[in-house]
């Protein structure tokens, strides 16, 4: 019952957080296809489809404590928000320092206030200082799972992260961890 319930949180995320807010004003009419569209820097904002199974993958529940890795344009940190609600929190961190500024102006063009994105600090992966996380979110293909962001999981944790091109589930318990792998997938690099 738990992943219907997900799922349908899920798409009440994908129709409250329009796509078309998250994109060039040149690529707003092209926000309904199924497919990634360029942002500028390399990076793109990904496919819906794939951001709906990463979503549903995340198992995000309301009040918990969100890390949003290679934010883009900010679309995904907002959805997220939506999926946490105000007693939640999501921090997304992005690597182009342009598209940093940018995604925060479009997340501050909305009402989800507890969410905010900044550009990554001295080349840190992730966000160790204001960790753990229940949940970390990473849209960009890492060559090996990143112990680093591991290690900001908080105890029960997950984390959806494209690994050598297959999307990968991390669940953390008691200082393990354990992974599974859901298809084939791809991503700009994380690094």
């Amino acid at each position: 019952m738990g992943v219907r319930l997900t799922r349908d949180a899920v798409r009440r995320a994908l129709d409250a957080v329009p796509r078309e807010g998250f994109l060039p004003a040149s690529a707003r009419t092209a926000a309904g296809r199924d497919a990634p569209i360029p942002i500028g820097h390399g990076q793109t904002n990904s496919q819906p489809r794939t951001v709906e199974t990463m979503l549903r993958l995340l198992d995000v529940q309301p009040g918990q404590r969100v890390l949003d890795v290679g934010s883009g344009s900010g679309w995904t940190t907002a959805l997220l928000a939506h999926l946490t609600g105000p007693d939640g929190w999501v921090r997304g961190v992005e690597l182009v320092p342009e598209l940093a500024q940018w995604g925060a102006e479009n997340l501050a063009a909305t009402s989800l206030t507890w969410a905010s994105i900044s550009p990554v600090v001295d080349d840190v992966l992730g966000d160790p200082e204001h960790g753990p996380y229940d949940r970390i979110l990473v849209s960009a293909n890492a060559r090996s799972l990143p112990d680093e962001l591991v290690e900001q999981l908080a105890d029960g944790g997950r984390m959806v992260i494209p690994v050598n091109s297959r999307m990968v589930v991390v669940e953390r318990r008691g200082g393990e961890a354990r992974t599974s792998e859901h298809g084939a997938y791809r991503f700009v690099p994380l690094r």
